[in-house]
């Protein structure tokens, strides 16, 4: 049984980031801390086209330039951009960017459907 702890704290610098669906990504905190949600870090470039059925996730953009795809329109995201994407919403970004993302509630990793 995993416990919540009284408080987390992360250094990006300390975790390895792995391939995965939008991009490098590095999580700060994720399912495993029994946080209402997770936090990762995602180097982005050319992220696949994909929803997710249960997780509500913000993008904060930390720096860089790119565009995402949302549904049917374009949206261009640059440093201090923030962009909610629904459950079951289609969503891709591309570019050369770094975004703090936010996923409500925790598991999106067993929530991605790719579409391309």
């Amino acid at each position: 049984m995993t416990t919540q702890a009284k408080y987390l704290r992360r250094d990006p610098a300390e975790i390895k980031p792995w391939a995965e669906t939008c991009g490098q990504i590095r999580f700060l905190i994720d399912h495993k801390d029994a946080a209402a949600g997770e936090v990762c870090e995602v180097e982005i470039t050319d992220a696949k086209l994909h929803y997710h059925e249960r997780t509500d996730e913000f993008y904060y953009v930390i720096e860089g330039e790119g565009r995402m795809r949302v549904d049917d329109e374009e949206v261009e995201l640059h440093r201090g951009v923030v962009v909610y994407v629904p459950r079951g919403v289609k969503h891709k970004a591309w570019g050369k960017l770094k975004a703090l993302i936010v996923c409500i509630p925790r598991g999106v990793l067993d929530d991605v459907h790719e579409l391309e």
